[in-house]
């Protein structure tokens, strides 16, 4: 059976805010009534999420955007997830969202996410309405107080930052003000730090031991982001069995290290200029 919308949006309220398409995606107020319930409540939708756990492997948010293209000052959001899953990495509630990103989806983009422009537009629906409904959502999973999965946290954190500047909403905000973001990419380069391969999500998924069947689908990747963060806890539990606000601040300084050693690589070895940020888990503004 497929798990719940996020929220417990009823059929009635997805008919409302679907278009003719079979992506799935959450109102703002299903997203507002995840926010308004306790941990220990009971959710509309009959999904039971129970106390927060200790261990904050075992409830997470996860989140994947798939978009037009690799800069975040300039792509635009064409699908994603945003969902919850348990300690076995079921996924027990979700949010899917398919966009008319307004732009023309380039070839390169709709090779990866097999979206294209075409689809988006018939398909889609406004993407100031699934910008406002993504952050709703997300505002809702960190009201739960559970830490939220996002593999290479600032370019989907900040590229939805954009978005929502973009159209004339409040962005997300600061991040580690409402709630804890695990990165797994961050985690892997801090505790397998001289493995040799790609660091991919898909290599990671390999390197884990987690299965990642449609790689590139916004869904498939959050929730194999979620289940590579759990299997990575449960490996190195020497370093990451902390709590969720430490493992925070932990990724906040590696992520730092961790750009700052790629910097001096590339300046030794390739370009004498080159530079690179290590804010995390978004990016600020760029200086006007």
């Amino acid at each position: 059976m497929a798990p719940p919308k996020l929220g417990g949006v009823s059929d009635t309220e997805t008919s409302q805010a679907t278009t003719t398409t079979d992506t799935t995606s959450v109102t703002a107020a299903g997203a507002d009534r995840v926010g308004a319930e306790s941990p220990g409540a009971e959710p509309s939708g009959g999904v039971s999420v129970g106390p927060v756990p200790s261990s904050w492997w075992k409830a997470l948010g996860v989140f994947d955007l798939e978009t037009t293209g690799i800069d975040v000052e300039t792509a635009r959001i064409v699908t994603a997830h945003v969902g919850l899953i348990d300690a076995t990495g079921a996924s027990i509630a979700h949010g899917e969202w398919l966009a008319d990103p307004g732009i023309e989806i380039p070839e390169q983009a709709s090779a990866v996410h097999g979206i294209s422009t075409e689809r988006a537009r018939l398909e889609g629906r406004p993407a100031v309405e699934v910008v406002a409904e993504i952050i709703a959502a997300l505002r809702a999973v960190f009201a739960r107080g559970v830490p939220l999965v996002v593999y290479n946290a600032p370019y989907d954190l900040t590229l939805l930052d954009r978005e929502a500047r973009r159209h004339g909403l409040e962005p997300l905000g600061d991040v580690g003000e409402i709630g804890c973001v695990v990165d797994p990419l961050v985690i892997d380069k801090a505790v397998d730090t001289y493995r040799k391969g790609k660091r991919t999500l898909e290599a990671a998924a390999g390197v884990y031991g987690v299965v990642l069947d449609d790689a590139h689908d916004a869904g498939a990747d959050a929730v194999a982001a979620g289940r590579v963060a759990q299997a990575m806890a449960q490996k190195f539990p020497d370093r990451l069995d902390v709590p969720s606000t430490e493992l925070h601040d932990l990724q906040v300084g590696w992520c730092s290290t961790q750009a700052a050693s790629f910097q001096d690589y590339m300046r030794r070895t390739k370009d004498p200029g080159f530079t690179t940020s290590g804010e995390w888990p978004h990016r600020s503004l760029p200086a006007s």
